[in-house]
Formats: structure tokens, C-alpha cells, sequence
């Protein structure tokens, strides 16, 4: 079997029901969430396996949720079977209100830093971001983007910014905190909404 196919080599690719051009809106979005999930591979390889199971575990089933995500925003087909559920967007905010409890205080914005794990982690957040922000755009241009798919990457980048500050906790290592401007956040622990995001 080969690898290469030559059908794309005059800049088109094919979608669950069409071929676009390589460019496409759809082809971004869900090419932007192929790139998160690399970078969660990635953040993979840098956590020690017994100090990090419980988040290692989260992010293998984020990177299949990711896999069924990017399924769901190729398919054009009149009927549709989308395979991103609302249980993995509960599931990670379960998961985020648990770690919040293990989270050390917050009073500043954080810098993406730390351990190589935590910066990883800090990358496929961001990566998350615009993963979503690509899918609003095709949301936008087009009525047949299930919405599932933005609720769980914004879920998901809380998720990872919450994870990155977790492995650095975890690991002794402080936040990199922004110290331009003044304390921002209230210290409590549990105060929902105050994740340093934005």
C-alpha cells in the first residue's frame, strides 16, 4: 500500500460527501483541530507516567474526542451521524472542577512556561483557541457545523489551561506569572470563573 495518492496534487482534498479545496473553510477548521491533537501527543510524551495517570487518561480520550470532532466537521452529507457527544464536554468539566481543587491560588495572568510538559500544554491551548475561533468562521459561512464541536474546544482549552498549571504544581515548578499589572483574580480557590483565560 501506498502512502501518497497524487488525487490532492492539484490543491483539492476530499470531504465525508465532496472534494474542496485544500484551503476550505471546513478543511481549516478541522486541520487546526488535527494540529491540537498533535500537540496533546506531544504534551503525552513529556509527563511521567505515574505522578500524571489521571491526566494522561484525560488526554488520551481528548485525543480520540479530537479524532471524532475533526470526523464530524468534514462530513457534507444531507444525513448526518456526528460522533462528538455532549458526554465528553460534561466529562471535561467534571474534570476541570476537580483538578481546580488541586490548583494552587491565582492572582495574576499566567505566562506559558514552566516545565516542558506544562509549555505543551500552554501550545495546544492556544492551538484550541483557534481551532474554535476556525470553526465559528465556518459556523458563520455555513449552517451545517454541529455546534457540539465549539462547545467542547472551548471546554477544552479551560481544560488545558487548568492541566498546564496542575503538571507544574505537581512538579514544584512556580507559574510564570504576567507581574506588569496588578493582582487580578480573587485567591479563592473555588471561585468559578477565575481560571486566568481569557
Amino acid at each position: 500500500m501506498k502512502i501518497y495518492t497524487k488525487t490532492g496534487d492539484k490543491g483539492k482534498t476530499s470531504l465525508i460527501g465532496a472534494r474542496v479545496r485544500k484551503d476550505d473553510l471546513r478543511v481549516e477548521a478541522y486541520g487546526t483541530t488535527d494540529e491540537l491533537n498533535s500537540f496533546i501527543g506531544k504534551a503525552m510524551t513529556e509527563l511521567d507516567a505515574q505522578k500524571f495517570q489521571d491526566i494522561l487518561t484525560d488526554l488520551e480520550a481528548i485525543q480520540n474526542e479530537l479524532f471524532d470532532a475533526g470526523g464530524d466537521l468534514s462530513v457534507v452529507l444531507e444525513e448526518r451521524n456526528y460522533k462528538l457527544s455532549e458526554a465528553s464536554i460534561e466529562q471535561l468539566e467534571l474534570r476541570i472542577d476537580v483538578l481546580m481543587e488541586e490548583a494552587p491560588p491565582l492572582e495574576r495572568f499566567i505566562l506559558p512556561g514552566g516545565s516542558p510538559a506544562a509549555a505543551t500544554l500552554h501550545i495546544a491551548r492556544t492551538v484550541a483557541r483557534r481551532a474554535e475561533r476556525r470553526t465559528v468562521t465556518l459556523m458563520n459561512e455555513q449552517d451545517d457545523v454541529p455546534t457540539t464541536v465549539i462547545r467542547y474546544l472551548n471546554r477544552l482549552s479551560d481544560y488545558l489551561f487548568v492541566a498546564a498549571r496542575i503538571v507544574n504544581a505537581r512538579l514544584s515548578i512556580q507559574d510564570n506569572e504576567y507581574v506588569r499589572g496588578t493582582k487580578v483574580f480573587h485567591t479563592e480557590k473555588k471561585k468559578k470563573g477565575n481560571k486566568g483565560e481569557y
